[in-house]
């Protein structure tokens, strides 16, 4: 029998749980990236890798979203609006790759990643701006917390890594819910992933 108070908050932590748990594909997508456009040190390099590491990126949010991403879209756009971001990021700060440059990079490519998609967004989502307004910050959060702990930015990689990345979805997870919540309505798609959450 459930207990009374354990209604919405259960299916909230769940849907919060699983999109931070998709810090996992950035990892990945780094190493792709990598694989595909080498070191970001010259411009083709960063929108090649950005390019790859955003579609693969834009993947693994969308498997995590609860049914609440359409995967073509949100990949697409991950891939556009990181690919372009990081050319533009990379370029400004030179490729340098201390605190303050890469902190500086992440907020540009998050310009650009937060528009892209906050445009591909259902149209069921409540102020998509503010994820194009959070996208700066919380993308120079996860360079940051990468830079801060050790990893070894030096090798030029297309994205911060693990730490940074949970970081990154963490507290990405919560605006996320609150933009596009899971809801009654939603279950109507027959989406199994959704069902799940509100089972």
């Amino acid at each position: 029998m459930r207990a009374p108070n354990s209604g919405p908050e259960r299916p909230a932590l769940r849907v919060w749980i699983r999109w931070t748990a998709g810090f996992l594909a950035f990892p990945l997508a780094g190493l792709a990236g990598r694989a595909a456009a080498g070191p970001v040190d010259d411009a083709m390099s960063a929108l090649v890798g950005g390019v790859v590491t955003g579609a693969v990126i834009g993947a693994g949010q969308a498997l995590v979203s609860s049914g609440r991403l359409n995967p073509a879209r949100w990949s697409a756009a991950t891939a556009v609006g990181g690919g372009l971001g990081l050319l533009l990021g990379a370029a400004l700060v030179d490729y340098r790759t201390d605190l303050g440059s890469l902190a500086l990079m992440g907020a540009v490519e998050g310009v650009l990643l937060g528009v892209a998609q906050a445009c591909a967004l259902p149209r069921a989502a409540r102020l998509p701006w503010l994820w194009a307004l959070a996208m700066p910050a919380l993308w120079a959060a996860g360079w940051t917390v990468t830079t801060l702990t050790g990893v070894g930015v030096d090798a030029r990689y297309t994205v911060f890594g693990a730490t940074g990345a949970l970081t990154f979805s963490a507290l990405s997870g919560v605006l996320f819910h609150w933009i596009l919540p899971v809801s009654t309505t939603d279950r109507t798609t027959g989406s199994d992933s959704l069902r799940e959450v509100d089972a």
